[in-house]
């Protein structure tokens, strides 16, 4: 990836902070993104080759503004080799619960969010003869769990559209390519929001025990090099993939027994 252009949204911490030291390591021009300039400071700061990285924040629930966001992305460096969306929010609460304007908040930054930025820098890539966009999903986007309702939601439909779209470009050199983790130990369960939009501020076990960024990061990259178009990574999660497919009755009373017991920790 050596001068290659990459953009990464969520860049300032987790998944997308380890993505963007990798990068540079291996002498990629990077541009990082997200809503907080100090933190994206910090990150570029802790690169070795601080001169290949540039800072360019944004805010994915502002769809509106992400188009003149991509146009500014490509005059840093000329083009997006590479778009990756590592960007976006958890849930921690009850569909039952959850104001509707908070599911619509998740789904605006999760899924719109990502659908506008990766389409306003596509007819670049393809003028410039090609490209490759990776959307950071999760494991909830292939089941839904106790909740995660409107998180899942999201994760579900970026892969719905992005499968699609992947068909419609393929013939344009454009690759897709769709991750999904399991638990990783970042701060995404900290900065959860609850039924009512507030932070959920607790770190969950099964992600404090999760796989480490940084090693979530190698797999990826090893992924895009693969050129792979759906990956899963994690630990014991993984198997919900196979249960929900093959035996998707006993998923479903498992996960019922798994909201049980959120409950009785809730109360």
């Amino acid at each position: 990836m050596k001068d290659k252009v990459i953009w990464i949204t969520g860049a300032s911490s987790g998944i997308g902070e380890a993505l963007v030291y990798a990068y540079n390591s291996s002498g990629a021009k990077i541009i990082i993104s997200s809503r907080n300039r100090d933190e994206l400071l910090r990150v570029k700061g802790n690169c070795k080759d601080q001169m290949n990285v540039q800072v360019l924040p944004l805010d994915l629930g502002d769809t509106a503004a992400l188009n003149n966001k991509a146009r500014e992305a490509e005059k840093v460096f000329g083009h997006i080799d590479l778009l990756i969306n590592s960007g976006g929010i958890s849930q921690r609460s009850l569909a039952l619960e959850t104001a509707l304007n908070v599911e619509q908040k998740i789904m605006t930054v999760n899924f719109w969010g990502t659908v506008a930025l990766s389409k306003a820098v596509l007819p670049g890539m393809i003028a410039y003869g090609g490209g490759r966009i990776v959307c950071i999903s999760s494991l909830t986007g292939k089941f839904g769990t106790p909740y995660r309702s409107g998180y899942a939601a999201s994760k579900h439909a970026l892969h719905g559209y992005f499968d699609s779209l992947r068909s419609e470009v393929f013939d344009k050199n454009i690759q897709i390519t769709l991750i999904c983790p399991g638990y990783i130990k970042t701060n995404i369960s900290l900065n959860a929001v609850t039924a009512d939009g507030t932070t959920h501020n607790k770190m969950d076990e099964n992600q404090e025990n999760g796989l480490s960024s940084a090693n979530c990061a190698k797999k990826i990259i090893k992924a895009i090099q693969q050129n792979k178009e759906e990956v899963y990574m994690g630990g014991k999660e993984m198997k919900g993939i196979l249960f929900k497919r093959f035996f998707p009755l006993w998923f479903s009373k498992y996960m019922r027994t798994i909201n049980l017991k959120i409950q009785k920790t809730k109360h």
